[in-house]
């Protein structure tokens, strides 16, 4: 479980963009779209789910994006190539249903565009139109843009402060499209409040909608339960039961609470520890 490559992507003053390349060969050999690893920097460290974006069988690796937020993957952005991560779990959660849904519209926002970035390949390979609009604060932390543009038909950019792209939000661009053309799948990953308002877009025109929940996960095995979201009236862990789930029965009031829960300690922490 050595780190092999490291990259930064992006780095703007509270939102650095990390990518890794890590050996893990089992892993490696069994990872599929939309799948993630359960990681551990250290013997005492917490364990953070992040997903695979590449995977090489053949050399035994795979790769990871995280943005550097929290405690953990403030410690993960200071390790260097050769040295050893504590664990890495995995593949974990259900594999993304790659098939030929016909037009599709694919959707990242801030480090989403990670998560996406497999599926658009996957999707593209199966014969989709395939439409991918991405979303940033800004530009200097955009990134993977050559590549899925390679991946797309089409590719939109948008960014908060208009530094590049189309100044607004991923959801102007997917109101425009779906009201001139019709839809057959949107998938879209990225923070809660774009992945909501994507849902309340895309529901009018009942277009099938998926989204990746990034929910808290302690154990990431289905033993803790803390992940775990309602969904269509049911209670569901997003490790094992997802992470993907229908975007229109999520209830994304509960959820948006659930994830704020230990913000305050999160930064209490990254304070004592003075990173």
């Amino acid at each position: 479980m050595k780190i092999l490559n490291k990259q930064v992507l992006g780095n703007a003053k509270d939102a650095g963009i990390v990518r890794i390349e890590v050996a893990a060969p089992d892993i490696a050999k069994k990872a599929k779209p939309g799948q993630f690893v359960a990681l551990m920097v250290s013997e005492q460290g917490e364990r953070i789910p992040l997903t695979i974006v590449e995977r090489d069988p053949k050399k035994g690796t795979i790769t990871l994006i995280f943005q550097v937020a929290g405690l953990t993957t403030k410690l993960l952005s200071k390790a260097s190539v050769g040295d050893e991560l504590f664990a890495i779990v995995g593949p974990l959660g259900h594999a993304t249903d790659i098939k030929k849904y016909g037009k599709v519209i694919i959707i990242g926002g801030g480090v989403g565009i990670a998560e996406i970035y497999p599926v658009t390949k996957a999707m593209k390979d199966a014969e989709n139109n395939v439409t991918t609009i991405l979303g940033t604060r800004t530009k200097v932390i955009l990134f993977l843009e050559k590549e899925l543009k390679a991946a797309s038909n089409e590719l939109y950019v948008t960014t908060d402060d208009g530094s590049y792209g189309r100044k607004g939000f991923v959801t102007d661009v997917l109101d425009e499209l779906l009201k001139k053309d019709k839809y057959d799948l949107v998938y879209a990953v990225g923070p809660i409040p774009m992945m909501k308002r994507v849902a309340q877009v895309t529901k009018p025109h009942g277009t099938k909608t998926l989204v990746s929940l990034n929910a808290i996960m302690v154990d990431a095995t289905g033993m803790c339960g803390c992940c775990r979201v309602d969904v269509g009236g049911k209670v569901k862990f997003s490790c094992v039961d997802g992470p993907e789930f229908d975007a229109h029965l999520v209830d994304w009031e509960g959820l948006t609470k659930r994830n704020r829960v230990y913000i305050d300690k999160e930064q209490h922490i990254c304070k004592l520890n003075q990173l």
